[in-house]
């Protein structure tokens, strides 16, 4: 074999060596970047942020099952990475210590009405539990969405010194008048004297009107009913009122009122627990309370609908419309109410004005195209509405 052609194969030899020692350089590095890669995979899977959030309702109340809705929908979009427990009314704290509760981080979260701490101040009655403005629940939940009337909650709570974030869902029907143990009044004159349940800026409204008002939890209402502590009660909807035994001590059911015409769910959270949280969980978070919406009203028209004729039909409950006249009546003490919290209550007017305002303009476009449902609704059933 000549030189010519060994030197090739000697040189090809020579560097081998060194090629081999960065192919296995390079594998060793690589396996070691895929170790590296894979070590977190393995020993870091994060645990879930676990917030505890009460609810201001029964276990037995379909509030309950809203608020589980909501749960439900930030736990399945959270993707294991953030947990909402749920407990009902009282597992800590009394409904109307909610507020207090979250602000101080003994809870994470609540799940109420605004109206459950309007002894902060009136004005939280104004963000889902105050008499109506001339505009449906529907619009009223616009304003906070659209209209300025979150700003206008986060200015309050943060003036008052509380520690939270809040958004809302579900416009409620507007409250009936409620149970009464003979054939409710006809007239707003015939209201004086009642002792009365209902909460928020209701009660204001209905003192005016010269009622005796007690301000109580559902939870309370049926033994406050039979000790004879009030003789008539609103709590919210047919469903939540049967189940907690109204059709028991009271026979008359009076549906629709003014006092309570626009309201829904408030849903807070601890400020700090929540600013510590990732962008994308803070947005499922308030993003849910918009899906829930939508759940809740389905839930509620099932319900509400199913639970009236139930307690027709079975506990043969006398069920009416309230009488004009009352909501006359009513109008006229909200008119006195206002006139008077505006020029005592801080922020009151703002919002107040704020809210009217939306209701004006959005009112005017959804009552000047609002078909006659009532009409259409009694043409193709063929049944007569209760007058």
């Amino acid at each position: 074999m000549t030189e010519k052609s060994v030197r090739p194969s000697n040189e090809a030899a020579t560097e081998s060596k060194p090629a081999r020692r960065r192919f296995l350089g390079t594998a060793a590095t690589g396996a070691a970047g895929a170790a590296a890669l894979a070590t977190p995979m393995i020993s870091v899977a994060q645990s879930p942020v676990v917030m505890k959030m009460q609810g201001a309702w029964g276990a037995n109340d379909i509030f309950t099952e809203m608020a589980q809705q909501y749960v439900t929908r930030v736990n399945e979009m959270a993707g294991g990475r953030l947990r909402l427990e749920y407990l009902p009314a009282g597992a800590v704290v009394k409904p109307f210590e909610l507020m207090d509760a979250v602000s101080k981080g003994v809870l994470d979260a609540g799940h109420h009405v605004s109206g459950y701490w309007y002894g902060k101040s009136k004005v939280a009655s104004l963000f889902g539990t105050g008499p109506v403005s001339g505009a449906t629940p529907e619009i009223g939940l616009t304003w906070i969405y659209q209209g300025g009337g979150q700003q206008l909650w986060d200015k309050l709570v943060a003036k008052l010194n509380l520690n939270v974030v809040g958004f809302f869902a579900f416009p409620m029907p507007s409250q009936p008048l409620g149970w009464f143990k003979n054939p409710p009044p006809k007239t707003a004159a015939a209201l004086k004297g009642f002792k009365y349940r209902t909460i928020g800026l209701a009660a204001d409204m209905l003192q005016e009107m010269g009622m005796a008002v007690a301000q109580l939890p559902g939870g309370e209402i049926v033994p406050a009913m039979q000790r004879g502590v009030i003789d008539a009660f609103e709590f919210n909807n047919p469903t939540s009122d049967m189940r907690f035994g109204a059709q028991d001590v009271a026979k008359y059911y009076s549906m629709g009122s003014y006092h309570q015409a626009q309201e829904f769910f408030e849903i807070i959270f601890n400020k700090d627990k929540y600013n510590a949280l990732a962008p994308e969980l803070k947005a499922i978070l308030k993003y849910a309370a918009e899906a829930t919406s939508l759940a809740n009203t389905s839930l509620a028209h099932d319900s509400y609908s199913k639970d009236l004729q139930e307690l027709i039909v079975k506990h043969k409950v006398q069920v009416s419309r309230t009488p004009q006249d009352v909501y006359k009546g009513q109008l006229a003490a909200w008119d006195k109410v206002t006139a008077k919290l505006e020029k005592e209550v801080d922020m009151f007017k703002e919002v107040n004005d704020s809210f009217k305002a939306w209701s004006r303009r959005v009112g005017f476009y959804h009552f000047t195209n609002e078909a006659d449902y009532k009409m259409a609704f009694e043409h193709v059933q063929k049944i007569k509405l209760p007058t």
